[in-house]
């Protein structure tokens, strides 16, 4: 396969103009060919009626008399033979090489011209017929006239070889004008080539069409595009990496605190106390560095879009076995958590471990929040070909100034000494979102607290 562009459109040029010359050189053959014959048959019949006007009756006998007139019309420097044969009806000769034996051509007319062959020589033949009278008795007379084809295709090539030559050489013109073009054309995509392979790794600055022709533009603008998400997802990735470092700084810096109490710390009471401390203070850091891990990944399989292709899951098992998990939280706090299951098998595309952290936090949120002796309510449901899942609580619910922030990570409306990342919204929404899915806020039960409601499209 052929992979060069200046060699693809040079072969589609040339194609059709190869066709060209073949179709227009055997068409200048045809024609040197009907020319040459043309001229030769003209000679032929000259020489016929010189020969006819020659045959006369002498004391009742048909005579030919041959001047040499008439075959000096077929001088040639090419070495020609000519052979003619003059016979009357019943098949006697005149004159002539009685070996020469064309025989007539019922029905045609005269003159006649026609290849043929003698001594194993191609020979141009001319016949005519003409009736002699004698005493009201009718003699028909045939003339037949040939010569070899020598001065013939010499001719012919002197015709053919002047439009054959032209031909070529405007072909290889053609060609070297054509690769001269392509040359000058492709200058400007060289250019871009060298602009793009010479830039820093993090310059992700759009590359200027410049001069380029309008047929190469879409190219570059799809580039650019490419660059731009390159661009936004290096961003994401600069503040997801700021936000980290900030949420880290936090718990790392009471880690090392409650640290320096202990090693200066005597009395054991203490000590148990701020090793306790800090147990919490580690197992907060590895809930948040779980949660930026999940975060990290979301984000990585939405950029990757690879969630299509995930084998289908059904809804219903995972949300039972979730709620089997949160139920003892839900005890605790004495809240009432129920769930309202679709009967029948609702299948979506999405990594079971990501569903499963997506209903996690929106079930964990809802318990979280929502005051001792409320009530949580899990439902799933279809329409319009997706999948809804939908956790409503009726605790105090989220103010409607602050509904657009809450997804954004580490964003958090709660109390100060509330426990909590500000992650989980932001890693439900990464998750639903690359499953192609989407997120909303509405008004919990009874008009209190607050739904959060997903929707992805179902597997089948």
């Amino acid at each position: 396969m052929i992979h060069s562009l200046r060699a693809r459109l040079l072969l589609w040029l040339l194609v059709p103009l190869t066709g060209f010359v073949l179709i227009s050189g055997y068409a200048s053959y045809v024609s040197a060919v009907d020319t040459a014959n043309r001229v030769q048959d003209r000679a032929l019949q000259a020489s016929a009626d010189v020969i006819a006007g020659q045959i006369g009756w002498a004391d009742g006998r048909l005579v030919v008399q041959v001047p040499p007139a008439a075959l000096s019309l077929f001088d040639s420097p090419y070495g020609d033979h000519v052979f003619y044969r003059v016979a009357d009806d019943s098949g006697r000769i005149l004159a002539g090489n009685p070996r020469f034996e064309q025989a007539p051509l019922a029905g045609a007319a005269s003159p006649v011209f026609y290849g043929s062959s003698f001594e194993g020589m191609p020979v141009r033949v001319i016949q005519i017929s003409r009736l002699m009278f004698n005493s009201g008795q009718a003699t028909k007379i045939t003339v037949a006239v040939g010569q070899t084809l020598k001065g013939n295709q010499e001719l012919v090539r002197s015709l053919r070889l002047p439009a054959l030559t032209r031909e070529i050489v405007l072909l290889l013109l053609a060609v070297l004008l054509v690769l001269c073009g392509l040359t000058v054309e492709l200058r400007p995509l060289v250019r871009t080539r060298d602009e793009v392979a010479g830039r820093d790794p993090m310059d992700l600055q759009p590359i200027k069409p410049g001069d380029l022709p309008l047929e190469l533009r879409p190219i570059v603008e799809a580039i650019n595009q490419c660059i731009q998400r390159l661009n936004e997802y290096v961003q994401q990735q600069r503040r997801f990496i700021a936000d980290a470092a900030h949420q880290l700084r936090t718990p790392l810096a009471v880690l090392a605190t409650q640290l320096q109490y202990a090693a200066q710390s005597q009395d054991d009471s203490k000590l148990r106390e701020i090793v306790g401390s800090m147990e919490s203070s580690t197992q907060t850091m590895i809930d948040l560095a779980n949660k930026l891990l999940l975060l990290s990944q979301a984000e990585a399989q939405g950029a990757s879009g690879t969630a299509a292709g995930q084998p289908a899951v059904d809804l219903a098992p995972v949300v039972t076995s979730v709620l089997e998990d949160l139920v003892v939280l839900a005890q605790r706090k004495q809240i009432d958590l129920g769930a309202e299951l679709a009967g029948d098998n609702v299948s979506v595309r999405i990594n079971e471990w990501m569903l499963v952290a997506v209903i996690s936090n929106l079930v964990d949120n809802a318990i979280r929040y929502t005051p001792d002796g409320g009530q949580v309510t899990v439902s799933l449901s279809t329409a319009d070909r997706q999948a809804i899942l939908a956790v409503s609580d009726n605790g105090p619910g989220i103010a409607p100034e602050t509904r657009p922030k809450v997804f954004d990570r580490f964003y958090r409306c709660a109390h100060p000494h509330q426990p909590g990342s500000g992650l989980g919204l932001a890693i439900v929404k990464e998750i639903v979102l690359a499953a192609q899915g989407s997120i909303r806020l509405s008004p919990g039960i009874g008009g209190k607290g607050v739904t959060l409601t997903v929707a992805l499209p179902l597997a089948n």
